[in-house]
C-alpha cells in the first residue's frame, strides 16, 4: 500500500475529478491506492490506471478492463463518454505521461528522508550492481529495488511509485540515452547515496564520446541529498576525474589506494570467485567472501555493495551474507546449464564495454568456448570501428568458435578476422538469426557458449532454441 491518497492525486496532478453518480467520491477520497500502472496487465484492486497513448496501442482503449479488474481510478486525457458506466474515479489531465512524472516528485517529496534512496548509473554493470546493493542491504533494511527495465523516463517514475509506506531503502537504476535526462531521473529519484559503475562507450550517437557520457552519468548529482554520498568506480580513468561533489569526496572501489578493494581473489569459474575484501579506513574489518557470479566485474559489484553497507551501517556479516546470497538475473550473465551445453544468457542488451566484459567472462569457462554476437545499437558514427574491435577484442582472446549475427556484426566478423590467433579458431557470418539457425551444427555437446547483442536483435529467441 502507497503513503498516498486519491483526494491528493487531484490535488498533485491538478487533475479535473470525473465520476459517475454511482461512486461517492467524499467516501472514498482518503483510501490509500494500492499502485500506479501504465500496462492494464499489471492494473489490480485499488490501482491508479494512467492511459496514454503509446507506439501501438492507446492505453485509453483498456479503461473498461481495468476497472473490471478492480482499479479504483484512471489517470487520462479524455473521459470515455460512457463514464457513468464505470465504477470507479476519473482523474482528467491534459498529458497523462506528465501527470505520472508530477505524481512521482511529489510523492517522493512525501516519503521523504524515510526512504533513503541509491541511485545506480554507469554504462555497463547497472542491473548487476543492483542486485548486489539490494541484496546486502536487504539483511538490514526493508528494501524496494528496481524490477525489470523499469530504469527510464517512465520507469523510474513507476518504480518511485511502487515504494510502499514499510520501505525503508529504495535501490534504483537510472539509465539515460541523451543529455537533460539524468537530470530529471535525478530530480525524481533525489538519492541519497550515488553509485556511478563506469563510462564506456554507450549511447554514443546521442553522448558524442567518453567525456560526454561522462558528463551525462555525473548529472545524476544534481539533485542528490545535501548530506549524500557518491560511490565511484577508482579503475574508470574518466570518473577518476571527479573530484568533489557537494564538498564531499567520494568514495572509490576497486584500486589497492581506495577505500574498498580486493586482494587474495581465487577464481573459481562461472562458479565466480573467492576474495579478501579490504576497508582501508578499517583494516581489522576486511573479511573473506564467496562471489557467486563469474567474472571481474562481478567482484566490482561485491567492492560497491561493500561501501553502500558501510555507510548504511551494516555489520561485516550482514554484508557477507547479503554478497553470498547474489543470484543472476535473466539476460545479464545468467549461467544456465542444459543437456547440451553451458549458456552464458547475457541477451539483455549490448555495448562495447560489456561485449568485451562478457568475453572475459566466457575465457574462464571450461572445455570449448563460443561467443554468439550481434548489433549493438546507438554507437553513431563510430559502430563500424566499434564493432570491428569487438571482434577483434574475441579473436584475440581466444574464443575459439566466434559467431557474429547482423548488419552490423560484419564488422565485427572483420575485425574477429583480421585478429585471428591460431588455425583452429573457426569464425562465421551470418546476415540473420534464421541463417545461424539452419548452420545449429556447428555448436558441440559440451560447448559452453556467450549469447549476447543489443536487446532489439532478440537473440533470447536463439537463447530459447538452444534451451
Amino acid at each position: 500500500m502507497l503513503n498516498l491518497e486519491l483526494t491528493k492525486i487531484t490535488e498533485i496532478c491538478s487533475a479535473e475529478l470525473v465520476c459517475s453518480n454511482s461512486v461517492n467520491f467524499e467516501k472514498i477520497k482518503h483510501q490509500k491506492i494500492s499502485g500506479v500502472t501504465i500496462d492494464s496487465r499489471k492494473a489490480g484492486k485499488g490501482f491508479v490506471f494512467v492511459a496514454s497513448k503509446g507506439e501501438r496501442r492507446d492505453g485509453h482503449e483498456f479503461i473498461r478492463d481495468v476497472f473490471e479488474k478492480g482499479a479504483v481510478a484512471v489517470i487520462c486525457e479524455h473521459i470515455p463518454e460512457d463514464y457513468e458506466e464505470y465504477p470507479g474515479v476519473f482523474f482528467k489531465v491534459e498529458n497523462s505521461i506528465e501527470a505520472l512524472k508530477t505524481l512521482a516528485r511529489e510523492y517522493r517529496r512525501i516519503l521523504g528522508d524515510t526512504v533513503k534512496v541509491v541511485g545506480i548509473t554507469g554504462s555497463v554493470g547497472k542491473t548487476s550492481t543492483k542486485e548486489f546493493v539490494a541484496s546486502v542491504l536487504s539483511r538490514h533494511y526493508k528494501v524496494h529495488k528496481t524490477q525489470g527495465n523499469q530504469n527510464n523516463q517512465i520507469g523510474v517514475p513507476l518504480e518511485i511509485l511502487s515504494i510502499s509506506d514499510d520501505t525503508e531503502v529504495a535501490v534504483l537504476e537510472m539509465g539515460i540515452s541523451e543529455f537533460g535526462e539524468m537530470e530529471r531521473l535525478s530530480e525524481f529519484a533525489r538519492p541519497d547515496i550515488c553509485i556511478i559503475t563506469n563510462i564506456g562507450e554507450c549511447h554514443l550517437e546521442n553522448l558524442g564520446d567518453r567525456d560526454g557520457v561522462l558528463k551525462a552519468k555525473t548529472a545524476i548529482f544534481t539533485s542528490m541529498s545535501e548530506n549524500g554520498e557518491v560511490i565511484l568506480n577508482g579503475f574508470d580513468d574518466k570518473l577518476c576525474t571527479v573530484g568533489e561533489v557537494n564538498g564531499k569526496k567520494p568514495f572509490r572501489f576497486g584500486r589497492n589506494i581506495d577505500d574498498v578493494y580486493a586482494t587474495d581473489i581465487k577464481d573459481r569459474g562461472l562458479l565466480g570467485s573467492d576474495i579478501t575484501v579490504n576497508i582501508a579506513a578499517n583494516p581489522k574489518d576486511s573479511f573473506k567472501v564467496h562471489v557467486p557470479l563469474p567474472g571481474k566485474h562481478m567482484i566490482n559489484n561485491a567492492l560497491t555493495s561493500t561501501m553502500a553497507g558501510i555507510i548504511m551501517g551494516l555489520t561485516t556479516e550482514e554484508i557477507i551474507s547479503g554478497i553470498e546470497a547474489v543470484r543472476a538475473t535473466s539476460g545479464r550473465s545468467n549461467v544456465i546449464k542444459t543437456d547440451s551445453y553451458i549458456l552464458i544468457d547475457d541477451c539483455y542488451n549490448a555495448n562495447p564495454t560489456s561485449m568485451k566484459a562478457a568475453i572475459d567472462m566466457l575465457m574462464i569457462a571450461e572445455g570449448r568456448k563460443v561467443a554468439i554476437l550481434g548489433d549493438m545499437f546507438e554507437l553513431g558514427t563510430d559502430e563500424a570501428k566499434l564493432h570491428e574491435n569487438v571482434g577483434r577484442y574475441a579473436a584475440g582472446s581466444g574464443v575459439e568458435v566466434i559467431i557474429c549475427i547482423g548488419k552490423l556484426a560484419k564488422h565485427m566478423y572483420d575485425g574477429a578476422m583480421s585478429a585471428l590467433m591460431c588455425e583452429k579458431q573457426e569464425i562465421y557470418y551470418f546476415p540473420e538469426k534464421k541463417d545461424f539457425s539452419a548452420r545449429k551444427n556447428i555448436l558441440c555437446e559440451g560447448d559452453t557458449i556467450l549469447i549476447k547483442a543489443s536487446n532489439g536483435m532478440h537473440f533470447n529467441t536463439i537463447l530459447e532454441e538452444l534451451k
